[in-house]
């Protein structure tokens, strides 16, 4: 009988140090077949870190670390055969052509020419592409270059797409069209390991979260289950609070925070935190929204600004 793969990627107690840096410090996950799995955390939490060694490029310095149930110390060659991997940077090469960028990567995996040519036609289409495929990739706006490199990295026919920040400094309309190509491999069973600080991305395409920072796990879960644990349903925003405001708050069981200059209340469900604050303590500095993902992320986080 053949052994069912339960996990993608499974971690324990994975480190990775650079003399004495900690980057990855004890960290323990995995990724179920057909999922979409996002990493969060702000610069130097240590996602790129833990990428990178799920993918082979750098060696962990302890823990235990599966790929397809194959050990990554023992294995990588066989596990970088089954993935496919999107920087953040858009290393194409300046002095070929679109499809050549393709035709010239398929040769790591051995694909025959034939073959090559045939994969890189059903990408270029697959990204709508395939009209600028004589182009070198100078002439691409930085939006086609982020989905040629998405084309690239699906040349192998990957079981594990890892994307590493894959619409850092796109215009809106580009970064969408990224989404729609990830919602469609993900309909098709593809399993994807993603790292972003686009909150909007990780709410929209992943199907758990985890939120990373100083290089250890803080929370993982369902976005939606997260928004609710930690930001509840709606939040009250309230530009310089009278003291009889923060009084109150403090008297409530909700979860604030006060910033000084502005102070913010995420209310759960049946609290009627709109009504009681707003009727009460808000005129025209007074913000009324439902919680998001950003919030939970600046709740565990911090708000200071990082390196």
């Amino acid at each position: 009988m053949n052994k069912v793969m339960l996990h993608v990627i499974e971690t324990r107690n994975l480190r990775k140090a650079y003399g004495d840096f900690v980057a990855v410090d004890d960290v323990s996950f995995h990724l179920l077949p057909g999922e979409c799995l996002g990493l969060l955390g702000p610069n130097g939490a240590g996602k790129t870190s833990t990428v990178r060694m799920i993918y082979g490029f750098s060696p962990m310095t302890d823990g235990e670390l599966q790929v397809f149930g194959l050990d990554i110390r023992t294995d990588w060659r066989a596990i970088k055969a089954r993935i496919g991997v999107c920087q953040q940077e858009n290393n194409l090469d300046p002095d070929l052509t679109v499809i050549q960028n393709l035709q010239v990567f398929a040769r790591y995996f051995d694909i025959p020419k034939a073959a090559a040519k045939a994969k890189a036609g059903e990408l270029l289409h697959f990204i709508a592409l395939q009209q600028r495929q004589k182009d070198t990739v100078t002439n691409l706006s930085g939006g086609m270059m982020r989905r040629l490199v998405l084309a690239r990295a699906l040349i192998n026919d990957p079981e594990l797409l890892i994307l590493d920040e894959p619409t850092t400094g796109l215009d809106p309309q580009s970064r969408h069209q990224v989404w729609e190509r990830l919602e469609e491999l993900r309909a098709n069973g593809l399993s994807i390991l993603l790292t972003t600080h686009n909150m909007d991305e990780a709410s929209h395409l992943c199907d758990r979260l985890i939120i990373m920072d100083h290089g250890k796990i803080l929370v993982q879960g369902k976005p939606s289950w997260l928004v609710r644990e930690y930001a509840g349903r709606d939040v009250v925003e309230v530009v310089n609070p009278s003291d009889e405001l923060r009084s109150f708050v403090r008297t409530q069981p909700f979860m604030h925070d006060d910033l000084g200059r502005r102070i913010i209340i995420y209310g759960q469900e049946g609290e009627e935190l709109f009504e009681r604050i707003g009727r009460h303590f808000c005129k025209d500095d007074c913000i009324m929204r439902m919680a998001t993902l950003e919030d939970v992320f600046l709740r565990l986080t911090g708000r200071e600004l990082r390196e």
